[in-house]
């Protein structure tokens, strides 16, 4: 799994980078078919927002999340992320 991460208004420190890819090992954890990962975290006045795009096998899945703090923003994100990968994941089983 690739992932891409920028950052609009904020530094890439070495621990957010870490921070990051642990958190998006734990998704993989439920669905090894993750190809690429475009990760952007901004910062707009006080508020931390953390988007993603993920590129699965047969889809892609977008989620976007906010919070005061960038470390509980990405926190939420991968929590999105996470219930849609699973759903994505009980649809190609049904098949």
């Amino acid at each position: 799994m690739q992932i891409n991460l920028t950052g609009h208004h904020i530094e890439i420190t070495t621990s957010l980078r870490q921070y990051v890819e642990e958190k998006f090992t734990k998704l993989e954890r439920h669905f090894d078919q993750i190809n690429n990962v475009q990760v952007i975290l901004n910062v707009q006045k006080m508020q931390q927002k953390a988007e993603a795009k993920l590129h699965l096998a047969g889809a892609e899945v977008f989620a976007a999340s906010q919070n005061a703090d960038m470390y509980a923003a990405i926190d939420s994100l991968i929590d999105k992320l996470d219930r849609q990968v699973i759903k994505h994941k009980e649809k190609l089983t049904k098949h």
